[in-house]
């Protein structure tokens, strides 16, 4: 489980030992390096890098990195706000042992995510795991209420590892077909080795939709251990493609035209080890509470795109009729809706029913984007919401008076529009707080001045390579 407490300077005297002891277990395993990863507000992981004899003074006193990096743009251009993006200031980078991992697709290395927390031993208001940490401990206290999470991950497989804007698809098969399948069976089997290897559990791997277009599904975690799972299977899947000569997309788009990569989101909510999705008086089994969450999420949709679809190259993907859940409904298994109900097969409601939502891609931080929809989703507990009529189908057969009628709302066609929605979102504001809110305006407005007069393949282009 992931530790409830922010860490301190000078550590706990047992977390030191431990790390110190770990270093010499992992250094007996010819483990020679540590990678301390972090998510900005960009969606872009950042790194740094120990020797692993280091790891017990990491633990003990964190590592140094500038608080510029919360307004880093995906370009490594820098933005400003009234309080960050300036060379001032230093925070400690500390790194939670429960989830460190050995790296099977990275001999020689291992993995762990990090808080930062300034040098003062307080939580750093820019931090997205922190947020997503506190936002979690909050709903156990306030709501008796824990969550199940996982991110799915969608990428596409290019030809050739050097540098360059082209994308040549590294396989010619068809969508989900036997042919993709085996193009690269050796790498998709090493892939499964080495997620197996680091405790991943996978349900399922398979060729997707787009021309080069995979998919992995993983298990279910609490939500901070979910996030972190989801960092490193994109690790995983990028070192293991360099291995085999491949190049990882895991962008939003990696052309204008098509179908792009998602990152759905699947989430439940359960208290005292029961499924609030499932044996309920509601819609499908579900309890009141689990309908009012659902309908917070459809609430809060407009506003949390800025969130979970957080780049100019989203909205090339996030577009009717593509599965990408282009508009703010629900329904039952019901691909084209923001928001599926799945109730899982018979004899598994109870363990697999739940939410998943669809308008996420990986451009998005994934503890940005877990601790908004738990805020969202609670503000619709908190004001018992009802959940709306549910529409089947493809929403965008409904137009005009008729869309209006059925509750069909699109959501926001652009990242400017996402933006403005944001803003008027007092509740996702709050729950973030000024410092993380105003980094997420300041980059996604630098963001949008950075493609400004350019055509979607052209922002497709810029940033097809990034995430």
């Amino acid at each position: 489980m992931t530790t409830l407490a922010d860490p301190v300077p000078g550590g706990r005297p047992s977390e030191v030992e431990r790390a110190t002891a770990l270093a010499a277990e992992l250094s007996a395993r010819s483990v020679h390096g540590i990678v301390l990863a972090y998510v900005d507000t960009a969606g872009i992981t950042r790194v740094k890098t120990i020797p692993t004899a280091r790891l017990g003074p990491a633990v003990a006193w964190g590592l140094g990195m500038s608080p510029v990096f919360d307004t880093f743009l995906a370009n490594d251009s820098i933005v400003t706000t009234d309080v960050l993006g300036s060379p001032d200031g230093d925070l400690r980078l500390y790194p939670d042992l429960d989830h460190l991992v050995v790296l099977a697709g990275q001999p020689g290395w291992a993995w762990v995510p990090v808080d930062r927390i300034t040098q003062e031993g307080e939580r750093h208001p820019g931090c997205s795991r922190t947020f997503l940490r506190h936002v979690v401990m909050d709903a156990a206290v306030r709501y008796g209420v824990t969550f199940k999470a996982a991110i799915e991950v969608e990428w596409t497989l290019g030809r050739g590892t050097t540098a360059g804007d082209e994308f040549v698809p590294a396989t010619t098969g068809p969508a989900y077909g036997a042919t993709r399948q085996v193009e690269v069976g050796d790498y998709t089997v090493e892939l499964l080795a080495a997620l197996a290897a680091q405790g991943v559990d996978v349900d399922q791997v398979h060729p997707e939709y787009a021309a080069g277009q995979f998919e992995v599904s993983v298990g279910a975690l609490d939500p901070v251990a979910a996030a972190d799972r989801s960092v490193l299977v994109r690790q995983t899947i990028r070192a293991v493609a360099g291995r085999h000569g491949l190049r990882v997309s895991f962008a939003p788009a990696v052309t204008a035209e098509g179908v792009g990569n998602g990152g759905h989101v699947h989430l439940s909510a359960w208290r005292g080890g029961i499924n609030l999705h499932t044996g309920g008086d509601g819609r499908y089994g579900m309890t009141a509470e689990a309908e009012s969450f659902a309908a917070g999420l459809l609430a809060h949709l407009p506003a949390l795109t800025a969130v979970t679809a957080p780049s100019p190259a989203s909205y090339l993907r996030l577009k009717p009729s593509q599965w990408a859940g282009a508009f703010a409904v629900w329904g039952r298994e019901t691909r084209e809706s923001a928001v599926r109900v799945i109730t899982g097969t018979a004899g598994l409601h109870e363990q697999a029913a739940n939410l998943e939502v669809k308008p996420v891609d990986l451009a998005a931080n994934p503890y940005l984007a877990l601790g908004c929809l738990i805020t969202a989703g609670l503000d619709g507990v908190a004001a018992s919401m009802p959940l709306p009529e549910e529409v089947t189908g493809d929403p965008a057969r409904f137009t005009g008076e008729e869309a209006q009628t059925r509750g069909v709302r699109r959501l926001p066609e652009s990242l400017e529009d996402a933006v403005e929605r944001f803003r008027e979102d007092a509740e996702l504001r709050t729950a973030l707080g000024p410092v993380l809110a105003d980094a997420i305006i300041a980059v996604r407005l630098g963001e949008m001045a950075t493609v400004a007069g350019l055509d979607d393949e052209q922002v497709a282009t810029a940033y097809r390579w990034v995430y």
